[in-house]
C-alpha cells in the first residue's frame, strides 16, 4: 500500500490545517438536481478519519472523515423532505439523501448518551475551507469489516501516522475521557 491508495480523498494529498476564524459554511449531497442543503454556523470539533462500517465514505475510500457540531448549530435548509434515517436503531441517527444516499448529519437522540447534543458531519460536503483539520483516527481495524484486505492494516496504519493521523481501534484517548468523565458523573462515581 503507496500513498496513492485512496484513504480518503480529502486527505490523501495531505491534511489541511483549519482555521481558528472559521464560522461554518454549507454541506450539500451529492444530487445534481434539489439538492438537500445543510447549513453550519460554527466551526467542528474532533474531526477524525473514520473506519466504522456506518459512517458514509466516498467511492473507493478506506475511511470517512467526520466532525462534530452543536446540534442548535445546524439546520436543513433546502430539500429535507429528501432525507431518511439509514438505521433507525442505530445510536446515531444517520440522516441521508434518499436520492444520492451521501449522509448529510448524523443525530444522537438519546438524551443520556455522552455525545448527546452534538450533530455529526461530513465537511468535504462543503465548499468552504477552513473546517478544523483531522486530528486522529478512529475504529482502524474496522475498515476490514467493510473489504480491505486485513494483510495491508500495518501499512494503513503507517499512512495514518504519516499524515499525523494517530490510528486507534475506539475513539481518541481525549474523547474517551470525556465520555468516560460524563459516564461516571451519571453515576455519581465521579461528583461534579
Amino acid at each position: 500500500m503507496s500513498a496513492t491508495v485512496s484513504l480518503h480523498p480529502s486527505i490523501d494529498n495531505g491534511v489541511k490545517p483549519g482555521r481558528d476564524d472559521f464560522t461554518g459554511g454549507t454541506l450539500q449531497c451529492h444530487c445534481s438536481k434539489d439538492p438537500v442543503r445543510v447549513r453550519i454556523q460554527a466551526q467542528t470539533s474532533f474531526n477524525h478519519a473514520c473506519g466504522c462500517t456506518k459512517c458514509w465514505k466516498p467511492k473507493g475510500a478506506l475511511f470517512s472523515v467526520v466532525a462534530v457540531v452543536p446540534k442548535d448549530k445546524l439546520s436543513v435548509t433546502e430539500h429535507g423532505e429528501k432525507l431518511q434515517v439509514v438505521d433507525p436503531k442505530a445510536t446515531i441517527q444517520r440522516h441521508a439523501c434518499r436520492d444520492c444516499g451521501v449522509h448529510l448529519y448524523g443525530r444522537i437522540e438519546n438524551t443520556e448518551h455522552p455525545l448527546y447534543g452534538f450533530d455529526f458531519i461530513h465537511t468535504e460536503l462543503s465548499s468552504e475551507t477552513g473546517w478544523s483539520a483531522p486530528q486522529f483516527a478512529a475504529f482502524v481495524s474496522s475498515i476490514i469489516e467493510s473489504g480491505a484486505d486485513p494483510a495491508n492494516m500495518s501499512e494503513v496504519r503507517s499512512r495514518l501516522k504519516a499524515l499525523g493521523l494517530e490510528p486507534y481501534d475506539c475513539l481518541s484517548p481525549p474523547l474517551m475521557d470525556a465520555i468516560s468523565t460524563h459516564v461516571a458523573k451519571k453515576s455519581g462515581v465521579l461528583k461534579s
